[in-house]
């Protein structure tokens, strides 16, 4: 069995005292070890931005979770590669120190060359979304809006928070006849049900491909849908 070492990151303290983030981070990664057959011996936990090339100077747990890993001639695994960062040359530098990495939303299939492009990926949505919330703010200023609000800051939050869940519910809602239709034909497993989604070209809901881990989380949101009918 192969070994890992788990590490969940917040961006704030304040997510880190509360628990927020951390505790849906662990379930993926602990859903995805079992999956997977990896055996977690190490967890680290860190509330410190992922901004910045030289963002790893101010992560010192994930610099303890690299050592334990290497020690361990294991892999470090996270939940998402955000939680790493969205900066293309931290994730380059991270992959410099020759320790295997892991990410259980893209697969255990994700090699160096894919993790890059994800994180380059990444790297532009962010400063989309920073463009974006610029221009926003600029207008509400100019229409006479109050900035700094910290009201108007926990609005735009649970909007956009709102916003995500909502469409990540449309995209499963409309993925429901298409596995009832793959059970149906024998699918019975997340690995089944995996390949059953990708064979029909089936995107999931950010237009990539299926993976356990993925299949999991869709399954546990349409049980939900289910649930309110």
């Amino acid at each position: 069995m192969e070994l890992a070492v788990a590490y969940y990151r917040v961006s704030t303290r304040q997510q880190h005292r509360s628990g927020l983030g951390i505790e849906a981070q662990r379930a993926t990664v602990t859903r995805f070890a079992e999956t997977e057959n990896l055996r977690i011996i190490a967890e680290y936990v860190e509330a410190e931005t992922g901004k910045g090339a030289d963002a790893l100077d101010r992560r010192p747990q994930l610099t303890a979770a690299l050592a334990a890993a290497r020690n361990a001639k294991g892999c470090v695994l996270v939940s998402k590669l955000d939680r790493l960062s969205r900066d293309v040359a931290f994730v380059a530098g991270l992959m410099a120190q020759r320790v295997p990495f892991i990410v259980a939303e893209l697969g255990r299939d994700a090699d160096p060359f894919m993790l890059h492009l994800y994180a380059a990926l990444a790297e532009k949505e962010r400063r989309l979304i920073s463009e974006r919330t610029k221009a926003a703010l600029a207008i509400r200023k100019a229409s006479g809006g109050k900035l700094g609000n910290p009201i108007n800051i926990r609005e735009a939050g649970a909007m956009g928070r709102a916003s995500l869940v909502a469409s990540a519910d449309e995209h499963a809602r409309n993925l429901l006849p298409v596995l009832r239709t793959v059970r149906n034909e024998g699918a019975a497993t997340l690995a089944a049900i995996t390949f059953a989604l990708n064979e029909r070209r089936i995107p999931t809901a950010r237009g990539g491909q299926w993976h356990v881990s993925t299949v999991a989380n869709f399954l546990a949101r349409a049980q939900k849908l289910e649930a309110v009918r």
